[in-house]
C-alpha cells in the first residue's frame, strides 16, 4: 500500500518542480535569443569568412573538337603553358573562295588591260613613224614649191619691170606726141596685170612658207594635209586609249594587290580557326577543367579556370556598427587556415553576381545591415608554421574556398557561434575522455575479476557444490511448524 504522506509530498513538490523547469526553459531561450541577437551586432569576430582568390577563365578561341587536353585540377601552370589543342576540320571557306574568284577575274582584266596598252602604245610609235615619214616627204615638198614660187615671184617681179619700162617709153612718146593714148592704155593694163601676177605668187609664196612653218609645229592646214591631219587625228585617240588603258591598269593592279592581301588575311584566320591552343595567362593552379579529350566545343565556351593564389584574400562578413572598427588598415587574426593573420584593404556594403564571377568561390550571402571586409593576409602568414605532412601542406599552398575565422586584433566580444561551436567541441572531447577513462577503468575491472576468478576457481566449484548439496536437504518433505516459529530452517526456506 502507498503511504499518503509520502504521495501528498510528491504532489506538493510537482508545482514546485514544473516552476523551477518553466524557470529553466525561459531562462535558456532567453540567452539562446541574447547570444544569436546581440553578439553579432558588435562582435569583433565571425566565422563567416571564406578565403578567395582571383580566377582567370580560359575559353575556346575557336569551335572545334579537343585533340588534346594537358590540364588538371590543382595543377600549377605558367604563364604561356599550353593547356589544351583545339582543332576543326570542317572551317567554312566560302569567303576564301569567293575572295580567289574575284582575284582571278581582276588579274584577268590587269593582263587585257596591260595587253591593250602594248598594242595602242605599239600602233602610236608606228602611228609617229608614219607622221614622221610623211611630214618629212611634205617639207621637201613644200621646200621645193617654195623655191618654184620664189622663182615665180622673181619671174613676175621682172615681167612687172619690163612693163613698167614700157608703159614709161610710151608715156614720154604720148608726152612728145609721137605716139597717141590709145597704144599707152594696153601697156598699161598688161602692166597692171604683171603686178598683179607678183602679188599672186607671192602669196602663194607666202602661204607655203606658212604651211611649211605650220607642219614643222606639227599643224597641219591645207588640202594636201587633210591626209596627214586625220593621221595626227587618230594617232591622238589612239594616245589617249593608251593613256586610258595605264589608267585602268594601275586600278586593275591595286584592286588585285587589295584582294591577295584580304585572302592572305583570309587564309590567316582560316589557319586560325583550323587550329588553336589555349595558353595560360598569368601563373596559377587549375581551379576547375570544363572539357574532355575528343569533346566538340564552341567558341567562348570554358575550358578551364586558373586561379591566382598569390592574390588570395579573406572575405569576412561582420555587422555595419563595426564598420568603423573595420576601417582599412585594421589587422586581424585568420584562424582555421595556413593563414595566421592579416590587414583589412577594402570595406564593402554589398556585391554582384558579375563580381562574384571573376573570383574562385562567390562571396557569402550577406543580410540586412551587413558588410564585407576584404582582408589581404600578411606574405609571413604561414610560413612560419611547423612542417605539416605532405597532403596537409599541399592543401593549405591553395586554401581557397576554406572557411576560417577571422578575429580583430584586441578584440573583445567574442563571436557567440563560435564560442557555442568551441564549447561543443570542448564537452565533446571531454565526455569522450571520460568515456574512454571508465572503459579502461572497466577493463582494467575486467581483467582482475577474471584473474581472481581463475584463482578461485576451485574454491567456488566447492561452495557451489556445497550450497547444492543444502538446498536439497532443505527441499525434503517436513512436518508443519507454527507461524510463530523463529528456527533458523524456516527463515531459510522463506527467504528462498
Amino acid at each position: 500500500m502507498i503511504d499518503r504522506s509520502e504521495s501528498g509530498g510528491t504532489v506538493r513538490r510537482h508545482p514546485a518542480l514544473l516552476r523551477m523547469s518553466a524557470i529553466g526553459v525561459a531562462g535558456l531561450l532567453s540567452a539562446l535569443m541574447l547570444t544569436a541577437v546581440a553578439p553579432p551586432i558588435v562582435a569583433d569576430q565571425s566565422d563567416r569568412a571564406v578565403v578567395n582568390a582571383p580566377v582567370t577563365l580560359l575559353t575556346a578561341p575557336i569551335s572545334g573538337e579537343i585533340g588534346l587536353l594537358a590540364v588538371l585540377p590543382g595543377r600549377d601552370v605558367r604563364d604561356g603553358d599550353t593547356l589544351a589543342q583545339i582543332s576543326n576540320p570542317r572551317v567554312d571557306r566560302g569567303t576564301l573562295i569567293t575572295l580567289q574568284e574575284k582575284a582571278s577575274d581582276a588579274r584577268q582584266k590587269l593582263d587585257a588591260t596591260r595587253a591593250k596598252h602594248e598594242s595602242d602604245l605599239s600602233y602610236v610609235s608606228s602611228l609617229d613613224d608614219e607622221l614622221a615619214n610623211q611630214t618629212n616627204q611634205l617639207k621637201a615638198q613644200f621646200k621645193s614649191q617654195i623655191e618654184e614660187l620664189r622663182a615665180r615671184v622673181a619671174q613676175s617681179n621682172a615681167m612687172s619691170g619690163e612693163k613698167k619700162a614700157l608703159v614709161d617709153r610710151q608715156s614720154n612718146m604720148v608726152t612728145r606726141n609721137a605716139a597717141s593714148m590709145d597704144m599707152l592704155r594696153p601697156t598699161t593694163q598688161q602692166y597692171a596685170a604683171a603686178m598683179h601676177g607678183a602679188d599672186a605668187e607671192v602669196a602663194k609664196l607666202n602661204q607655203k612658207m606658212a604651211q611649211l612653218d605650220a607642219l614643222s609645229k606639227g599643224i597641219y592646214v591645207g588640202d594636201e594635209l587633210v591626209a596627214l591631219n586625220n593621221l595626227a587625228q587618230k594617232r591622238r585617240d589612239i594616245d589617249l586609249d593608251a593613256r586610258r588603258m595605264k589608267i585602268e591598269e594601275k586600278q586593275q593592279s591595286v584592286v588585285l594587290a587589295d584582294l591577295e592581301n584580304l585572302i592572305d588575311a583570309e587564309q590567316a584566320r582560316l589557319a586560325t580557326l583550323a587550329d588553336a591552343d589555349v595558353l595560360a595567362r598569368g601563373h596559377g593552379k587549375v581551379l576547375t577543367v570544363g572539357a574532355a579529350m575528343g569533346r566538340h566545343v564552341s567558341a567562348g565556351d570554358t575550358i578551364s579556370s586558373i586561379v591566382d593564389c598569390d592574390k588570395r584574400f579573406v572575405v569576412a562578413i561582420f555587422s555595419y556598427r563595426q564598420g568603423q572598427s573595420m576601417m582599412p588598415g585594421t589587422r586581424v587574426r585568420i584562424d582555421g587556415s595556413s593563414l595566421r593573420s592579416g590587414v583589412v584593404s577594402a570595406v564593402l556594403p554589398k556585391t554582384s553576381d558579375k563580381v562574384d564571377e571573376r573570383f574562385a568561390v562567390p562571396f557569402p550571402q550577406t543580410e540586412r545591415r551587413e558588410l564585407y571586409a576584404i582582408i589581404t593576409p600578411d606574405e609571413t602568414s604561414g610560413d612560419g608554421a611547423p612542417a605539416q605532412q605532405a597532403g596537409t601542406a599541399s592543401a593549405s599552398a591553395c586554401p581557397v574556398g576554406q572557411w576560417v575565422t577571422v578575429t580583430r586584433e584586441n578584440g573583445v566580444v567574442p563571436s557567440m557561434s563560435v564560442t557555442w561551436h568551441r564549447l561543443g567541441h570542448f564537452v565533446a572531447s571531454w565526455i569522450g575522455e571520460d568515456a574512454g577513462k571508465t572503459n579502461t577503468a572497466k577493463t582494467d575491472a575486467a581483467n582482475t575479476d577474471t584473474a581472481q576468478n581463475l584463482s578461485l576457481d576451485a574454491d567456488t566449484r566447492r561452495a557451489g557444490i556445497a550450497g547444492l548439496q543444502d538446498v536439497f536437504r532443505a527441499s525434503e518433505p517436513q512436518k508443519p511448524k507454527a507461524d510463530a516459529d523463529g528456527s533458523p530452517e524456516t527463515r531459510t526456506l522463506v527467504s528462498r
